[in-house]
């Protein structure tokens, strides 16, 4: 292979790893999901496509932007410093252009392939992210609250995407993806808390970090999570089915939580944090399932 292809495959490479590929595909999913629910079956192609790049690139820009700003403190933590800023394979200027790009790119889509409300959530889930949950991390957990308004906005991006308005309906799925921000980010944070310490990320509820105050709350948020799931039966947006796997998948996740409170635990947070992984997409797809079966 020649010098010239490795170094752009080392920059494909770097740029991949910038925008967090993998995390930002799996929120586009959520704006795709809601998408499709909000239209009822009268949807497109190209819409979904549209949909799928102006929200990949407004959560890669957040993401971006992220690193730009937390760049020597991604030296500190084993878990971030092989990104590409640490490593000096990609500058500051550069990154900061790019999520830019990205960010900019991303808002436009929104905005003229749907509508403008549609780019106004995005950008704002694009400076509530980059600009307040950020640099908020090291100052108090009440960054995690902050942080869950950006993390459940892909919901509302593609509900409002389709709807041009924000409703109730478009409100409860977001509450959902909102209130399992909580377990969701505990999980990875009491998991890499020894790692976040370093970097000075207050990131638990409590001050004493890995302790049963924090386990209680966790806990104490899968069990709200529950009830709230079920807001887009109440809203007659869904039937039997969607309660049924709600429920169930509600009351799995909550039982991971309360291994966690009995435990204390990386082992049982590390299940919790993949519980959540599958809470999440097993909910939103039994949602869809279910419009398709009313």
């Amino acid at each position: 292979m020649s010098s010239s292809s490795t170094l752009i495959l080392s920059k494909v490479s770097s740029y991949i790893a910038f925008s967090k590929f993998r995390l930002a595909s799996l929120v586009v999913f959520s704006a795709v999901i809601t998408f499709i629910v909000a239209s009822e079956g009268d949807y497109t192609g190209a819409q979904i496509c549209w949909l799928t790049l102006g929200g990949f690139l407004v959560t890669a820009a957040s993401n971006g932007y992220n690193q730009v700003i937390e760049k020597d403190l991604d030296k500190l933590m084993e878990r971030t410093k092989s990104r590409p800023l640490p490593l000096n394979k990609m500058s500051v200027t550069e990154g900061l252009s790019l999520a830019t790009i990205m960010g900019l790119g991303g808002v436009y889509v929104l905005w003229s392939k749907f509508n403008l409300l549609t780019g106004l959530l995005g950008l704002l889930a694009l400076v509530l992210y980059a600009l307040v949950y950020t640099p908020l991390k090291r100052k108090t957990p009440f960054a995690v609250f902050v942080g869950a308004f950006p993390g459940a906005m892909p919901t509302l991006i593609g509900w409002v995407a389709y709807a041009d308005e924000i409703n109730i309906f478009g409100l409860t799925v977001f509450a959902v993806q909102f209130m399992w921000q909580f377990p969701h980010f505990w999980a990875i944070a009491w998991r890499l808390h020894d790692d976040y310490t370093k970097a000075g990320f207050k990131m638990l509820p409590s001050a004493g970090g890995r302790d049963k105050a924090s386990a209680f709350q966790i806990l104490l948020y899968a069990l709200f999570l529950i009830p709230v799931s079920l807001l887009p039966a109440v809203f007659m947006m869904s039937g039997m089915f969607y309660s049924i796997v709600a429920i169930v998948a509600g009351v799995l996740f909550a039982y991971q939580a309360y291994t966690l409170f009995k435990k204390l635990d990386v082992a049982s947070a590390t299940k919790l944090m993949f519980g959540s992984f599958l809470y999440l997409p097993i909910v939103q797809i039994a949602l869809l399932i279910d419009y398709y079966i009313k």
